[in-house]
């Protein structure tokens, strides 16, 4: 028999104990052996909770009892989630976690912490939920040198998207509804700010490409500026828009990642990705294209691949599940600033003559109910941001209201 206990008792964890719980049987035939929930660690009690006798409040009991030896950090945030977790390894118990702020931030320790005391250390709902992604990267792509990773990583923000798109939506009412259908934090920065994104592609980023990517060195934008007109011109381009994490290696030794809103093309499979749903892409050298999908949150589907690496830990007792990555560093992420592409520009005034002369190759578009004067554009040529800025340069100040790749 493996004892686990669970930390935080809030949606995550409580699912994790649900599924645990509900699927017993069937868990224990795919672990070898019966997985048992010893405690929950929690501030609060839960006296009308069916788990409410598991309950405790003190780690240390978790800590040294000789019989637990898998914990699953559903706490969040990098304060006493990283602590716990720390002790928790020293100890010689696994660690499985959704952790994504604390993998993101300090995956490559934590990482070398569990090889040295001989555990696992597991995070396959820190990225997409359900959806499993961290395992066959690890595994099932193990053949391939990664190319790309690119993805529609946060359910909130593409949820936000999708209505403003089907339903006419203004971002600030998508993001209500949102909240009201519990889609969005009362607190919403850190999706819609796109720094969940970040901190999901970063985790990718660091296994696949083999060094640690911090969040500081990915730049991140968000879709607060993203607009219904942003929305019309889009639609008139054949595109719509999508909060995409990104990464891919620069060069032999770099690794170029950003999250930013993007246009993409309604024949890209990433642009009939919709409502809370999340879709990564990845591109191996051997394997080509490949896709993941599914809810990338949610109570049930992020437990659902919290137990999995539950199962994971309890086979692999007397040999780890090796997950590594190297160390960071200020050379191993460089910023997008060289990456060549297409661009969406819109501005309140403009003329078409001057623009046109400033880019010779490019597409104007229309909607309906355009303001005078009011232009936006598709580049129709490649270029960094910085030769864009350039041939925009001279226009009237603040003529230049949204520019998206």
């Amino acid at each position: 028999m493996v004892n686990v206990a669970v930390l935080g008792f809030g949606v995550v964890g409580s699912g994790v104990a649900e599924v645990l719980s509900t699927n017993e049987k069937h868990i224990g035939q795919k672990a070898d052996g019966l997985i048992c929930l010893k405690y929950i660690l929690d501030v609060r009690d839960f006296p009308d909770s069916p788990f409410a006798g598991k309950v405790i409040h003190d780690f240390s009991i978790i800590e040294h009892d000789p019989e637990v030896s898998i914990v699953v950090e559903t706490i969040g945030g990098t304060a006493a989630a990283k602590d716990f977790t720390q002790r928790a390894l020293r100890a010689g118990k696994s660690v499985v976690t959704s952790n994504k702020e604390l993998v993101a931030a300090h995956g490559y320790e934590l990482l070398q912490l569990a090889k040295e005391y001989g555990v696992s250390y597991l995070f396959e709902a820190s990225v997409g939920g359900g959806i499993p992604i961290i395992r066959p990267l690890n595994q099932c792509l193990a053949a391939n040198q990664i190319e790309e990773i690119c993805g529609i990583l946060n359910g909130t923000t593409n949820y936000i998207l999708t209505r403003m798109i089907r339903a006419g939506l203004s971002f600030d009412a998508a993001l209500r509804e949102a909240q009201a259908n519990g889609y969005a934090e009362q607190d919403p920065t850190a999706d819609i700010e796109g720094h969940d994104a970040c901190r999901k592609i970063c985790i990718l980023a660091s296994l696949a490409f083999g060094r640690h990517i911090y969040p500081s060195q990915v730049p991140a934008e968000g879709i607060t500026g993203v607009s219904l007109a942003d929305i019309a011109y889009a639609g008139a381009a054949g595109k719509k828009i999508k909060l995409l994490g990104r990464a891919f290696r620069q060069n032999d030794s770099a690794v170029c990642a950003f999250v930013a809103p993007h246009l993409v093309d309604l024949e890209n499979p990433l642009s009939g990705v919709e409502d809370v749903f999340n879709a990564i892409a990845v591109k191996g050298n051997a394997i080509g294209d490949v896709m993941f999908y599914g809810r990338g949150a949610g109570k049930l589907p992020t437990a659902s691949a919290v137990v999995a690496d539950v199962i994971d830990a309890a086979k692999q007792r007397d040999s780890r599940r090796r997950l590594e990555w190297g160390p960071g560093g200020a050379d191993a992420a460089v910023a997008p600033d060289s990456v060549r592409s297409p661009w969406y520009v819109r501005l309140e005034q403009g003329s078409k003559e001057e623009l046109s002369s400033r880019l010779p190759q490019a597409q104007f578009l229309e909607r309906a109910g355009a303001g005078a004067g009011e232009l936006a554009l598709l580049t129709g040529t490649d270029m960094t941001r910085a030769a864009l800025d350039a041939a925009l340069s001279g226009l009237k100040p603040g003529s230049v209201f949204r520019v998206l790749r």
